[in-house]
């Protein structure tokens, strides 16, 4: 065992499972205050469900066997048959990397929970995310990340998670949005910006671990994430605050916030394969696709996505994916095998990237409508207009925030 990357994934899983927290502050303050206890505890209880679920089936149907490489096989139900104290080829011991991969699977479901805040039946989430859990989040992790996988044997390239969090939460997102449909009034009124920057605070202080321990190791491709990380950060934050400034006439703290989500979201993907100067123009990119689409596409599409998940995640984690294809770099990491189309690497690598771009988006498309479609049959998919006007923390949980 490595003692020091041991360590460094210990912290890193730690980070990652800080972000869900950090989340709930997030959506909670930018939520009415009617339905800020139904959105915390509808990000936040994810935390148990995904734990339980990935111990049952989980990490075996991503990580152990390969079927049609999409989908892993029934050994390791319950953690049977896994042997924590073998190590991964890195020094890792094998119940570590279980674990960290977990922090992943309670994080990207919550990151749709945006979309559809305020008139979901919380019943109907319950059960759509352990569906959605089983016969989406579990076969993208084993397609991109497991050797075996479909998408891993095509020569995706995915650092820390583009297609299995970003375009999977985002497309999810869509799709649920689109089955429950518009808010019956809408309310712009934010019930505490003080949360949504300390929310994005801890987002992007987790998101270190998310990135960086990505790279299972203390090395130069951890390093790398961290900075390429804080780089795509920052650039977008500055985009879009002067794309704000450009279209309103003035800056606001909820676009600040939501610029560097963007910046995170869009490097993911890239995270260890791009140099800085790549990631600055990745960032920067990502905050003008989806302040447009936040600003003129969506309005004219009549799909009302809350917090703008898919805005922010689907639309930033598709040019993350595809942004890879363009500006990964051997030079930035030795151990890739093709430079991206801006490093004289030709078409193939971008190429890749767009086939398992679009491969992830019409498989996530597929299968969240499906399940929505059966899942709506035997639960309902919308609370009442009653229960929606008065707010979903009454109705749903019986508490209420109270404003001092």
């Amino acid at each position: 065992m490595n003692e020091v990357d041991t360590s460094f994934i210990i912290f890193s899983s730690i980070l990652v499972l800080f972000m869900t927290p950090g989340l709930a502050f997030f959506y909670g303050g930018l939520v009415s205050k009617k339905n800020v206890v139904n959105t915390m505890v509808s990000v936040f209880f994810i935390t148990g469900l995904a734990i339980l679920l990935w111990l049952i089936c989980g990490y075996s149907l991503a990580f152990s066997g390969n079927i049609w490489g999409i989908i892993g096989n029934g050994h390791h139900f319950f953690f049977q048959n896994l042997n924590f104290e073998k190590t991964t080829t890195g020094g890792i011991p094998v119940g570590l990397y279980s674990l960290f991969q977990m922090m992943f699977a309670i994080i990207t479901p919550a990151l749709f929970i945006g979309a559809v805040v305020g008139r979901i039946n919380f019943k109907f989430l319950f059960f759509f995310i352990i569906f959605w859990s089983i016969f989406i989040y579990y076969p993208m992790v084993h397609m991109v990340w497991s050797p075996n996988g479909l998408l891993s044997k095509l020569g995706a390239l995915d650092f820390a998670g583009g297609t299995v969090v970003h375009i999977n939460a985002g497309i999810t997102a869509l799709i649920l949005a689109i089955f429950v449909g518009p808010r019956t009034k809408k309310e712009p009124q934010h019930y505490n910006l003080a949360w949504v920057l300390l929310g994005t605070a801890i987002l992007w202080i987790g998101w270190y671990g998310f990135n960086a321990g990505s790279a299972l190791a203390v090395n130069s491709s951890s390093v790398l994430a961290i900075l390429t990380t804080t780089m795509a950060a920052a650039s977008a934050m500055a985009t879009w605050s002067i794309l704000e400034l450009i279209h309103n006439k003035k800056v606001t703290l909820v676009g600040t916030c939501t610029g560097v989500i963007c910046g995170l979201v869009a490097v993911t993907p890239a995270a260890g394969y791009v140099s800085s100067m790549g990631a600055f123009w990745i960032g920067i990119i990502a905050a003008g696709l989806s302040f447009s689409f936040v600003t003129f596409i969506k309005p004219k599409l009549r799909i009302d996505d809350t917090l703008d998940a898919f805005g922010c995640h689907g639309i930033s984690g598709i040019w993350g994916s595809i942004a890879t294809g363009l500006f990964a770099s051997k030079s930035a990491n030795p151990n890739l095998t093709l430079n991206g189309l801006f490093y004289g690497g030709g078409l193939r690598l971008f190429l890749i990237q767009l086939l398992v771009t679009i491969i992830t988006i019409i498989f996530v498309g597929l299968m969240a409508t499906t399940i929505a479609l059966l899942l709506r049959k035997f639960v309902a998919i919308r609370v009442t207009k009653e229960q929606e006007a008065s707010g979903l923390d009454l109705s749903q949980h019986g508490e209420i925030i109270e404003q001092n």
